[in-house]
């Protein structure tokens, strides 16, 4: 049974969950789905087409499924904001739809979002994250597994940022941050391995790196980053003098894939 404020706005086209809160002036619009045992705080607002998982937490004053602020949306246009199970969403979130109709921004499983964290129009989080108060990003921004992103971060339209990356606090970042690196700077350049954030990751069975896949991952990192041979000749490098390693190749494959290149 859900419990609901007397102050509370919410639609009677709203799908609301089992055992599910929703705290004084709050606004539930219509065409939202809201999971099992979710509680949503004082004074937060869910805009339509939005979808919110089992186990969440949203508090005070966050914005979920607000229309696109990019100025090519069309007002009126249905797109979707869809948020998995598990999430925290601390005060003054944004969660913006994408700008495109019937496309998603979606955020994943087991998020912790900090105060003021805005995530723009078409972005998409993983799992297992953690931003930090103010971080914004940009639309189109990915942000993959077990990423920390730093208070302050500022990330630029259509970046990703590799799994157990670490984008560092109050830094611009223009380019992709790879896989399991560290990044900072204005703008962000790679500063080395996520060292940290990789042991870190062995507390989920999920995300465990083997230490022979660390070492691997440490090789791979000077020859791209340290050994002043152009990026192309160090990938080719690195895939004729490692291992097979599936960890090493992933941040091989996410480097050739770089639109926007990495910060070196």
């Amino acid at each position: 049974m859900a419990k609901i404020h007397e102050t509370a706005l919410v639609s009677p086209e709203a799908v609301l969950g089992n055992d599910i809160e929703i705290g004084p002036f709050s606004i539930i619009d219509e065409c939202v789905r809201i999971g099992d045992r979710t509680i949503i705080g004082p004074h937060v607002q869910v805009d339509r087409w939005t979808t919110i998982g089992e186990d969440c937490q949203v508090f005070f004053g966050s914005t979920i499924g607000n229309p696109s602020k990019d100025l090519k949306y069309k007002k009126g246009d249905r797109s979707y904001v869809t948020i998995g199970d598990r999430n925290v969403l601390r005060e003054y979130v944004s969660v913006s739809r994408p700008t495109v109709a019937e496309e998603s921004t979606i955020i994943g499983d087991d998020n912790l979002l900090m105060n003021w964290v805005n995530i723009a129009h078409d972005s998409v989080v993983g799992d297992r994250t953690i931003m930090a108060n103010f971080a914004t990003l940009g639309g189109h921004v990915t942000v993959e597994d077990d990423v920390r992103v730093g208070a302050h971060a500022a990330l630029h339209p259509f970046i990703r940022v590799g799994k157990m990356a670490m984008a560092g606090a109050c830094s611009k970042f223009v380019q992709d941050v790879p896989p399991f690196t560290v990044a900072d700077g204005h703008p962000a350049v790679v500063r080395g391995l996520n060292i940290v954030g990789i042991r870190a990751s062995k507390i989920n069975p999920l995300s465990a790196l083997s230490s022979d896949t660390i070492s691997q991952l440490k090789k791979a990192y000077r020859l791209l980053f340290r050994s002043n041979m152009a990026l192309t000749k160090a990938i080719e490098k690195v895939r004729s003098e490692l291992d097979p390693n599936e960890e090493v190749q992933y941040l091989l494959n996410f480097i050739e894939k770089s639109q926007r290149g990495v910060g070196v």
